[in-house]
């Protein structure tokens, strides 16, 4: 039986892994640096995965592989079930105009000696052979989509506050109609006044133009509001895939569960028991052996350290954890 469209995966990552070569010291030679390391996840078509985790676990590295922005050590991705040769060029160039990106930085991502009239246009002029009228006309159209007035198109990037200038990033990345948009961090340099404006904003523009949203934060709660599914990800590897209820109301992998009991909650019925993490955050240019998380994981034993453990199907979602089975994930108890 074939899925409802809307279920169909319009982005897949299989096995992404991306190593930099970095020196190790003055006469040394270069190490590999593990950024991203064997991640697979599936996107269906108008809806959000949210990546999660902390600083330095791969997630931007990730939206850098699936945008195309750098070619992977190794993986693939497939678009509309079918693999992106990342070595064509030409094939590269029509994958990008499908999945286009929201950076975190709304006064970086904008050249400012461009008025956004051109700023928009651009993406029509290198991919399409609309004429100046109709890009024109698409280019008043999309300001007013993102609640901006036709005529803010001749002014430049400075005169615009920053809600307004990622409204223009938003507009785009839309402007390709791309199937898939990578949001990284795309609120996280807002004012809180503005946050839950562009988040609702991005949530209504995925509804009417069908785009499936790859979420990159690390601020749950923002995450609880806009995902459908989220991926939680340490030291360059998934570690649990689920529906964003599924995981954010009932962890199972350790990680997962001190990440949510790490996030303040106003209400007093979401509030868990804090799971403190012992040690550091490993380095990427020595993971440590069998799973990356052992060093810090309050349930580890002796296979942890020495095999490493796969995605699987336990309770509903995907999780890499030898002890899944045994950790039955409790909703906690109030703080």
């Amino acid at each position: 039986m074939t899925p409802p469209a809307s279920h169909l995966p319009v982005l897949e990552a299989i096995g992404l892994s991306r190593h930099y070569a970095v020196p190790a010291g003055p006469f040394r030679p270069k190490v590999a640096l593990r950024a991203l390391d064997g991640v697979s996840f599936s996107l269906p078509a108008a809806r959000t995965l949210a990546v999660v985790g902390e600083s330095g676990c791969g997630k931007s590295t990730l939206a850098r592989q699936v945008t195309f922005i750098e070619s992977p050590t190794s993986g693939s991705i497939r678009l509309d079930g079918r693999p992106v040769a990342l070595h064509d060029r030409l094939a590269l160039r029509a994958a990008r105009s499908q999945v286009q990106i929201v950076f975190q930085d709304p006064y970086g991502s904008l050249n400012p000696r461009k008025a956004v009239r051109h700023i928009l246009e651009e993406p029509l002029i290198i991919n399409t052979r609309m004429t100046a009228a109709e890009r024109r006309e698409r280019v008043d159209w999309m300001m007013a989509k993102v609640g901006l007035r036709p005529d803010y198109a001749a002014r430049y990037p400075h005169m615009f506050s920053g809600g307004q200038r990622q409204r223009i990033a938003i507009a785009r990345a839309l402007m390709l109609n791309p199937k898939v948009v990578v949001a990284d961090e795309p609120v996280s340099a807002l004012d809180v006044s503005v946050r839950a404006q562009v988040l609702n904003l991005l949530m209504d523009l995925g509804e009417e133009f069908g785009v499936a949203y790859l979420f990159i934060s690390h601020d749950l709660s923002v995450v609880r509001h806009i995902a459908d599914d989220v991926m939680v990800m340490y030291l360059g590897r998934a570690m649990e895939i689920g529906s964003r209820d599924t995981l954010l109301d009932a962890p199972l992998h350790p990680y997962t569960r001190a990440l949510i009991t790490a996030t303040p909650q106003i209400e007093a019925n979401r509030r868990k028991v804090r799971e403190l993490l012992k040690g550091e955050l490993p380095s990427p240019l020595n993971p440590p052996s069998g799973c990356v998380f052992h060093t810090r994981c309050p349930h580890a034993v002796t296979r942890c350290k020495a095999e490493v453990p796969q995605l699987r199907a336990v309770a509903g979602r995907e999780v890499a954890c030898h002890l899944a089975e045994t950790l039955v994930a409790q909703p906690g108890t109030p703080a």
